[in-house]
């Protein structure tokens, strides 16, 4: 009798884990972004950034230096673009970058009807926070406040210091 309990046992328990098993292994409908995550896996990485496009790291020496109590911290730098925060007193008052133009079809045509220049390269204001500068028609200099107290001519005068005439002889 006890074998026989044993026995009884021991077949609950196996069919327990075999039910476990194949309910865990049932197909599942596929979800709203599947399809997405399937596609999104088949394109190579980068795709987004033109082959021509500039390496990040040839932009930072033409970025300005630390001066005047005024610090850099590079933030991001990859194929095509380089970034740095311009900070003082520990605060974050702009954003400073170079983009290649390459990357983004119709990225330099908002400077073509562009009345205002800066150190005699095409300028536009984008809304109340940024001004751009096109450089040799294929790179963007801009500078982006992040503190209401970095104006519009504190952002053309960080452009000012770009090393604008040495991004100009890049090859890119």
């Amino acid at each position: 009798m006890r074998l026989l309990r044993v026995r009884q046992i021991f077949a609950a328990i196996l069919l327990s884990v075999l039910l476990l098993t194949t309910a865990c292994t049932a197909t599942k409908t596929p979800g709203r972004f599947d399809q997405a995550q399937q596609d999104s896996s088949r394109q190579k990485s980068g795709q987004a950034v033109a082959k021509e496009a500039t390496q990040g790291s040839e932009f930072n020496k033409f970025f300005p230096s630390a001066s005047g109590g005024f610090s850099r911290v590079f933030t991001q730098e990859k194929k095509g673009f380089a970034e740095a925060k311009l900070k003082k007193d520990g605060k974050d008052l702009a954003m400073l970058s170079i983009s290649d133009t390459k990357s983004v079809p119709g990225a330099a045509a908002k400077f073509t009807k562009s009345t205002k220049k800066i150190a005699g390269y095409p300028a536009v204001e984008v809304g109340n926070t940024q001004t751009a500068v096109l450089v040799q028609d294929r790179y963007q200099v801009k500078a982006l406040s992040r503190s209401p107290s970095f104006t519009a001519s504190d952002r053309a005068e960080w452009l000012k210091k770009f090393n604008l005439a040495g991004l100009s002889k890049l090859k890119g």
